[in-house]
């Protein structure tokens, strides 16, 4: 779980791989007035509806199976064209709507980008249909985090296979990535975080000091 203004890692669960994504989302307890953005891995309605009911904001995207019906639809303002519809829905099929009542709102939007339609589900009625695609844009930064994980701390291969030595690699390479995304924004010279990590490779040998001022520098 990513902080959305500082983009430094504030909650993480390692586990093993037969552990559903949503199992894992339900344990963690937003305050209220957080925003959650997740893909469709975590849309469980239950739980979506007690982040609801919480004062809890989500944006995801809807199942393709999801039934639902189209209360209201709204006006689009012709300033994104990349919004396509904006409406408030109810869902329809008998689980779905026992486990979340209430009303919801759906935001179709194109993604130039990947040349992709998503229609993105949130309990938000007041944001604009622009503020929701740009937050479930963000939440893309996941994907560079596990991929800065995976190219500058080499994770695809581990020093050991068993369960502890598999989480002891992870959480190490957590907790530097951490320090680094730290040092990334605290740095007076805007380095990018590869660059960040070669310069620390090459001088690791040095006084942890004399680094961290170079970085300030």
């Amino acid at each position: 779980m990513l902080d959305y203004d500082s983009g430094l890692p504030n909650y993480a669960c390692i586990s093993k791989g037969n552990l559903h994504d949503i199992d894992a989302a339900r344990r963690v307890v937003f305050p209220p007035n957080s925003v959650v953005i997740c893909d469709r891995a975590y849309v469980d309605y239950d739980w979506l509806n007690d982040l609801d009911s919480t004062g809890v904001t989500f944006v995801t995207r809807v199942k393709s199976n999801a039934g639902y019906e189209v209360e209201k639809s709204w006006g689009v303002n012709e300033k994104y064209p990349h919004i396509i519809s904006d409406k408030t829905i109810r869902l329809t099929t008998f689980q779905s709507k026992k486990k979340y009542p209430g009303p919801l709102r759906l935001v179709k939007v194109y993604d130039e980008e990947n040349d992709q339609y998503l229609s993105l589900l949130t309990n938000n009625m007041s944001w604009t249909a622009n503020t929701i695609s740009v937050l479930y844009k963000a939440i893309w930064e996941i994907e560079v985090f596990f991929k800065h994980l995976k190219q500058l701390f080499r994770i695809k291969y581990f020093i050991g296979t068993s369960a502890n030595a598999v989480r002891i690699q992870m959480w190490s390479s957590m907790i530097v990535m951490l320090m680094l995304k730290y040092f990334q924004n605290i740095a007076n010279f805007k380095w990018h975080l590869s660059n960040l990590v070669i310069f620390i490779r090459i001088n690791r040998l040095q006084n942890r000091i004399s680094i961290i001022g170079s970085i300030g520098r």
